[in-house]
């Protein structure tokens, strides 16, 4: 017969293994030693996250939606894998890195520094094994900093997630396109995606 207990046999423990908290000028004095690769991290929320490897279907639609944003804004305006600043609150632990960012201005005006919110058209991520990651924490990230348009390429699914109006550290504006469904980016009202056209399959 089970004896009956009225308090935990043992003290509780933590489930997960402590973290350090990292900020940008950690990291940056790191990279200069030489001790982190920066090129395979990135800092979330005072975390670095690994970039994961990417797949066959994530490179081609990463290539096919980047071709089209060349063709729609011209390639002085876009960049692949470029870190941006976020919100002032959030920049000491943060230093995203979208898979694309559609700019205001050229490359070249950014020599010495990151572009800031109000330099981004469009921040695209294109998502298969860090879907959940890109719809939340990067979501609420790029929402406190005020950034206009985000979307989601969901390669499993085949369908784009579009978020826009940040208020308040959220998108009030989320919508889901099929991979058939058109949408255009806001600062290219005459410009129509479709899903489907980074699969060409």
């Amino acid at each position: 017969m089970p004896i009956t207990v009225t308090e935990a046999p043992y003290r509780p423990v933590p489930l997960d293994p402590p973290r350090k908290h990292w900020t940008r000028a950690e990291c940056a004095a790191l990279e200069s030693t030489g001790a982190l690769n920066h090129e395979s991290l990135e800092l979330i929320e005072g975390e670095l996250i690994t970039r994961m490897g990417k797949k066959r279907p994530h490179v081609n639609a990463l290539t096919f939606l980047m071709a089209w944003l060349v063709r729609v804004f011209g390639e002085a305006y876009v960049n692949a894998e470029a870190p941006i600043d976020v919100a002032p609150e959030d920049n000491p632990t943060n230093e995203a890195e979208p898979d694309i960012i559609v700019l205001t201005r050229p490359s070249w005006e950014f020599e010495h520094s990151n572009p800031r919110p109000a330099d981004l058209r469009l921040i695209v991520e294109v998502s298969d094994t860090t879907l959940g990651f890109d719809l939340t924490a990067k979501a609420n990230l790029y929402a406190r900093a005020g950034v206009v348009e985000y979307w989601v390429l969901d390669v499993s699914a085949r369908r784009l997630v579009v978020h826009r109006e940040p208020v308040q550290g959220r998108y009030t504006q989320i919508g889901v396109y099929g991979d058939h469904e058109r949408i255009a980016p806001l600062a290219a009202a005459h410009a129509e995606f479709r899903a489907a056209d980074a699969f060409r399959t």
